[in-house]
């Protein structure tokens, strides 16, 4: 699905659709303490090497609104820059048969880089470090990386679902078991500071 903001109106609309009723099946899966960063609104942007791409079409998301899978694996205390080190430290993790979801996303914006200086652009908007963007940027034959603005939301009270053994694998979408009920989340960010946000992140890449 290719997510295009069509005017300030739309952008607008989207964020003041602060009640859904649709229940949501699909997660996203993402380091833990980057899950936490976009959670508490630290920040906006996930950077992803592969499995948003399709085709020649150009970048596409598989999915406009999803939950955010907190994972363990790959998850490096050196992946990510100092000050964020201490989320990886203190994240507090269930029993290993219990998958945590606490914060689901609204994907306002999405592009591919095809220079890694687009990406270096976005230092300080983000918790991972250099090195390793680059590291994944140059990794395999397709060159480059995706990157989305999301809107992250919180459910009322976190939720621990069995850990199953489909979930698995290096991949970046999986389907939740049972679907999860967007009604009642809450935006982690006031509009205002999200727009902020956003501006930022479309003034780095301008």
């Amino acid at each position: 699905m290719k997510i295009v903001i069509k005017s300030k109106l739309h952008l607008a609309r989207l964020l003041r659709a602060d009640k859904y009723t649709a229940p949501v099946q699909i997660a996203f899966k993402e380091w833990a303490v980057v899950v936490e960063a976009l959670g508490r609104g630290g920040q906006i942007v996930i950077l992803r090497k592969g499995g948003i791409a399709e085709g020649q079409g150009g970048f596409r998301v598989e999915q406009e609104r999803f939950w955010l899978f907190p994972t363990r694996f790959h998850q490096q205390a050196e992946g990510v820059v100092e000050e964020a080190r201490a989320g990886f430290e203190n994240y507090k993790w269930p029993p290993n048969d219990l998958l945590p979801i606490e914060f689901c996303a609204e994907v306002i914006e999405a592009r591919r880089l095809d220079s890694f200086a687009q990406a270096q652009r976005l230092a300080g908007q983000h918790i991972w470090r250099e090195e390793i963007i680059e590291e994944r940027f140059d990794w395999g034959r397709d060159v480059g990386i995706y990157v989305m603005a999301v809107r992250a939301r919180r459910l009322a009270a976190p939720v621990e679902i069995p850990m199953l053994e489909s979930y698995g694998g290096c991949k970046s979408w999986v389907e939740l078991e049972a679907a999860l009920e967007f009604a009642g989340t809450e935006p982690v960010l006031t509009a205002a500071d999200f727009e902020l946000k956003l501006r930022e992140f479309r003034e780095a890449l301008a």
